[in-house]
């Protein structure tokens, strides 16, 4: 991380052993992009509690200096995948590699890796400049760079102000902008971020993920999110790995996982979709909103189509079918309307229930699924 540049003296490779060539030894076994991206690794991660088989041979690669998002309902690994990486569980089968380097068996404080977690652990008894010192101090660091770093670091978070307040004085956006500083002010090369916008209300958590999207981008850190939250995945991500059952089912862009889910459930789960019964027929792919041009793998299945994909029309136009509105709800930009047979659309046009209506479903909005 590069953002104390010009107030570092030497770098926390040379304290504590948090980073450097001394405390993180380079793996032999290290190959490709791994070994030199700086990226991070993960390779055939395995973990069991007991019985209990959370993480299943996760590999994923996480490059460097970007925002990636691990997102998946509760109980699907995720954070047990985080804790991995920052050293807090061992995990069975596996290895972790951050630039060619093998951290698969290090401790949580030899890692150059920092985490911000969901309560924040903010220290009840130290005031927020000596919550963001504390890393460095305990590290030996001369008071007088504890000062540059920690003073450089709240500036950037805008904390400036707040200085000589303890947690239970601030608001839980303020107690989030603190757990930052602090993780940032030992220059981590990875950020892990254990869903620290949960516990905040819908309008800071919105103003949270911008400003958190922003930070990022200055500072040009890898930050790795956990989140079950589709909207906040969307809005901060470069890329989102989406996990369910201890697997990762697809990795891509926000754009990528949305408009061309894989699967039922990375459909489902993203955002609202469409599940469309389908099967192969002699003249495309039948369905009951009509017969498509499209190649499938297999006999029967399911394509998707997001809502906002749906056509809605007043009147029949060519290869339109007609529905009937079952419900409206309005939604400000749009109105959502349930249809007979069971679809879901998003349209402009102002609808009533039992109202008739035409649809036609564009084959370029169409997904073919392959679970």
């Amino acid at each position: 991380m590069l953002f104390l540049k010009r107030i570092r003296r030497g770098g926390l490779g040379r304290r504590g052993g948090a980073s450097g060539e001394g405390s993180l030894l380079r793996s032999d076994g290290a190959e490709g992009l791994w070994a030199t991206s700086g990226g991070l690794g993960l390779q055939g991660i395995t973990k069991r509690f007991g019985e209990l088989e959370v993480l299943r041979g996760v590999s994923l690669e996480v490059h460097r200096g970007e925002f990636f998002t691990l997102l998946g309902p509760s109980g699907c690994g995720k954070t047990t995948l985080l804790r991995i990486v920052g050293g807090f569980e061992v995990p069975d089968a596996g290895r972790v590699v951050l630039g060619g380097r093998d951290l698969t068996h290090l401790p949580a404080h030899r890692r150059p890796v920092n985490t911000v977690f969901q309560n924040y652990a903010l220290f009840p008894h130290l005031t927020v400049y000596e919550n963001v010192a504390f890393g460095l101090r305990s590290r030996g660091f001369p008071e007088a760079e504890v000062r540059a770093r920690v003073e450089y670091a709240l500036g950037l978070l805008h904390l400036e102000g707040l200085l000589h307040r303890y947690p239970q004085q601030l608001s839980g956006g303020q107690k989030q902008r603190v757990a930052l500083a602090r993780a940032l002010v030992n220059e981590p090369e990875v950020l892990l971020l254990d869903e620290p916008m949960s516990a905040l209300d819908a309008k800071l958590r919105a103003e949270v993920q911008v400003e958190l999207r922003n930070l990022q981008r200055r500072l040009g850190a890898t930050f790795i999110l956990v989140t079950h939250d589709q909207e906040e995945a969307m809005a901060v991500s470069d890329r989102i790995g989406v996990m369910e059952g201890g697997r990762i089912l697809q990795v891509g862009t926000p754009e990528e996982v949305y408009e061309r889910p894989r699967t039922r459930f990375v459909a489902e789960f993203l955002g609202v979709a469409n599940l469309i019964p389908a099967r192969r027929g002699k003249g495309g792919v039948e369905t009951p909103w009509g017969t498509f041009a499209l190649e499938v793998p297999w006999e029967r299945g399911f394509l998707a189509m997001r809502p906002e994909r749906v056509e809605v029309h007043l009147h029949a136009v060519p290869g339109s079918v007609p529905a009937r509105v079952r419900q409206v709800i309005y939604r400000g930009a749009y109105l959502e309307a349930f249809l007979e047979p069971s679809l879901r659309v998003r349209t402009a046009l102002r609808l009533s229930p039992d109202q008739e209506i035409f649809v036609r479903l564009p084959v370029k909005g169409l997904v073919v699924l392959h679970e």
